[in-house]
């Protein structure tokens, strides 16, 4: 199986900034044989603050995504978070994303399933890895055979995350790909700030300890300047940094098979 990187930016913001960030990772990929899907999420429904930044516009951003896709012939994914989302956002993009806090959610995992499209379940943060067995069997009690389980970290008191190394392996066991978030992975959430901390340093530690135990595929924020993104500045991934951490972990790979 082709080794698989979901990136871009935390949310679209504008045109130019989501297909600049495409088209960079785009050409890392091509290059380094990684099978590349553009990641931006339409809509931020998951904020702490309420005067947090939540999107452009659902139609101009799924817009973005869609001419993304068939301008650079690349995949694309976007978050969805109620079910009536799902039906409207397949018909922009490849790849349905489920967020972490919503992997539970019965009606959402079914109506993403029935899209027929991939299907990304993130494991929520209070989740044992052998529990994704049943966000799973929801999404393939629809025929849709296109799931994959995403690690991002388990919650350790109430602002810090931390990453199990076994649980990529046990994930595996239950017959998915199984994605590594090496950004979402080094948050600091539930500050009394309202706005979620990070330590992008921890990027690369997070990606090569997933890919020494079986990782299909990277989930990576990213951005050029992360300090001025309007979501997720302390988490995502300066854009520079990229290549050098997916070369690293291409070799490891390859040390293994």
């Amino acid at each position: 199986m082709k080794f698989t990187l979901i990136a871009g930016p935390c949310a679209i913001e504008d045109r130019d900034l989501a297909f600049s960030i495409a088209r960079e990772v785009k050409a890392i990929c091509d290059e380094l044989d990684i099978h590349y899907i553009f990641k931006g999420s339409y809509r931020k429904a998951n904020r702490s603050r309420l005067d947090s930044f939540t999107g452009i516009g659902d139609t101009e951003a799924l817009e973005i995504l869609r001419d993304i896709g068939k301008e650079l012939n690349i995949e694309t994914i976007t978050d969805i978070h109620e079910s009536h989302e799902a039906a409207l956002a397949a018909k922009y993009v490849d790849h349905l994303q489920i967020p972490a806090f919503l992997c539970r959610q019965t009606e959402l995992l079914i109506a993403a399933g029935e899209t027929g499209k991939g299907v990304n379940i993130k494991k929520g943060q209070f989740l044992s890895p052998e529990a994704m067995k049943w966000p799973v069997e929801k999404v393939r009690s629809t025929g849709n055979q296109k799931v994959w389980a995403c690690e991002r970290g388990v919650t350790f008191g109430y602002s810090d995350l931390i990453v199990d190394a076994t649980s990529v392996a046990r994930m595996k066991d239950l017959g998915v790909p199984v994605i590594m978030d090496c950004t979402h992975s080094v948050q600091k959430p539930n500050r009394t700030e309202g706005v979620t901390g990070g330590d992008p340093r921890l990027i690369e530690t997070i990606a090569l300890s997933a890919i020494a135990t079986g990782a299909d595929g990277f989930f990576i924020e990213t951005h050029p300047e992360p300090h001025t993104a309007q979501s997720d500045p302390y988490t995502m991934l300066e854009l520079k940094r990229l290549r050098p951490i997916l070369e690293k972990c291409l070799k490891i790979r390859a040390a293994l098979s």
